[in-house]
């Protein structure tokens, strides 16, 4: 009676971990080995893992991302430009801290969004903030916000969030409102938000997808410094997953 008693105020509390952990404690005949502290820190442990995963569920729905995606699943060895110490090391989100940016370039089929996407999903378990974005969807869903008087709450959403990933970047070439988007844009994040942009086009290319000089050049002097920069080769992941399909029925 006391047991049941303790779940349910349990579950009121909105502890429903810990009730559950409870519950599974008392039907292990084991249990009296454990101390008063080990049982209680089992279930605390149980009810932070909980909320803890739950939040990272949250974080990555509010994400977007395109495709679910992992560092554990990278393969390296398909890829040149980029090796899984340099992947590693910006997995643990020091650059997130620092308010740095990430510039990731490669033909297509390399696996450009799914290591973008990776990176996101790997920040998201650390409790950061992350908006995914492909960039010709940021133009659109900006300007049709304008269109609507709605364009706040959306670019805040761009401007502020801790971590921002523009993908399909230059797809083709920027149009003045474009670059005075992009402009407006990384003036607002610059000092304060790190922004991940991945496309085909090379950074040492990509003057020539503005039209006005003047302000691609202004745009570049707000995300090029603390950057940093992969050109990434290899042969496609679609082409290989391809290949690796036809060879398992051939088995």
């Amino acid at each position: 009676m006391f047991d049941s008693v303790t779940i349910s105020q349990l579950k009121d509390l909105r502890l429903p971990a810990m009730a559950e952990g409870f519950r599974e404690q008392q039907n292990r005949s084991d249990i009296t080995t454990l101390s008063f502290e080990e049982r209680f820190g089992l279930l605390v442990e149980a009810e932070w893992l909980c909320r803890r995963n739950s939040r990272i569920e949250r974080l990555v729905k509010q994400a977007g991302f395109r495709i679910p995606a992992v560092i554990e699943d990278i393969d390296f060895q398909q890829k040149k430009g980029i090796t899984k110490p340099q992947v590693l090391k910006l997995s643990l989100g020091s650059y997130i801290k620092r308010a740095q940016n990430i510039f990731i370039s490669g033909p297509t089929g390399v696996g450009k969004t799914y290591l973008v996407c990776a990176l996101g999903h790997e920040a998201c378990t650390q409790g950061i903030q992350v908006l995914y974005i492909r960039t010709p969807d940021f133009f659109r869903w900006s300007f049709g916000a304008q269109s609507n008087n709605r364009k706040a709450p959306f670019r805040g959403k761009c401007d502020s969030v801790p971590l921002l990933i523009l993908d399909d970047w230059g797809i083709k070439k920027f149009s003045l409102e474009e670059t005075h988007e992009l402009s407006e844009l990384f003036e607002k994040r610059f000092d304060h938000g790190s922004t991940i942009i991945s496309g085909q086009v090379p950074f040492t290319s990509w003057g020539e997808l503005f039209l006005e000089p003047t302000q691609a050049e202004s745009i570049f002097d707000r995300i090029i410094h603390n950057t940093y920069i992969f050109n990434i080769t290899g042969e496609s992941m679609r082409k290989i997953k391809g290949k690796r399909n036809l060879e398992s029925l051939d088995l």
